[in-house]
């Protein structure tokens, strides 16, 4: 049975080989932008949902995997930020706090459906403003939810985290995987 990773995320294209090598990632373009009402304890998943969904269209009779990563931080997600300033924004946020880091999931095929979360608490130290500087000039933080990447530098503003850290980097392998075995058995 074809698997379809719908994500252009090259770390989570990394952990999939974790759970098979046989599968297909493509990209998908969906709206992410984060609507003013929007739940943010389950926008991971509504996220994840839709990028399941308008790949299933495109890859129909096939396992189709949906994610999305956000941190959520004094209540509010920290999407990707789109400059330095937002950046420098997001390290000041995080600095000295725990943050969450949700990664919903959605496994679908066909008109089945089934959808779950992961969370892991990040504790960022307290960073100096010539940390936030030099963080933020390297590539890293512009392409990651929350501004920051666990298995790069960004683990130098780490304190300690509690959970699945392959879920702060983007996919929750061992949950994905039970619940993806467990769908395949269904279907």
């Amino acid at each position: 049975m074809n698997i379809i990773l719908a994500s252009a995320s090259p770390r989570r294209r990394e952990l999939m080989k974790l759970i098979t090598d046989d599968f297909t990632a493509v990209s998908v373009d969906i709206d992410e932008s984060i609507p003013q009402n929007a739940d943010i304890r389950s926008f991971s998943v509504t996220l994840a949902e839709k990028k399941a969904k308008t790949a299933s269209v495109k890859y129909p009779g096939c396992i189709v995997i949906g994610c999305d990563t956000t941190v959520i931080c004094d209540g509010k997600i920290l999407g990707k930020p789109h400059d330095r300033n937002d950046a420098r924004e997001f390290m000041h946020m995080l600095s000295g706090c725990t943050h969450l880091v949700k990664t919903g999931c959605c496994i679908m095929y066909n008109d089945k459906m089934t959808s779950f979360s992961v969370d892991t608490y990040v504790t960022f130290r307290n960073l100096t403003d010539n940390d936030i500087e030099h963080y933020i000039s390297t590539d890293e933080p512009y392409d990651k939810a929350g501004g920051y990447g666990i298995q790069g530098k960004g683990a130098l503003l780490i304190k300690k985290i509690n959970g699945d850290y392959l879920n702060v980097v983007g996919l929750p392998v061992s949950e994905l995987n039970q619940q993806l075995k467990k769908f395949i058995k269904e279907i």
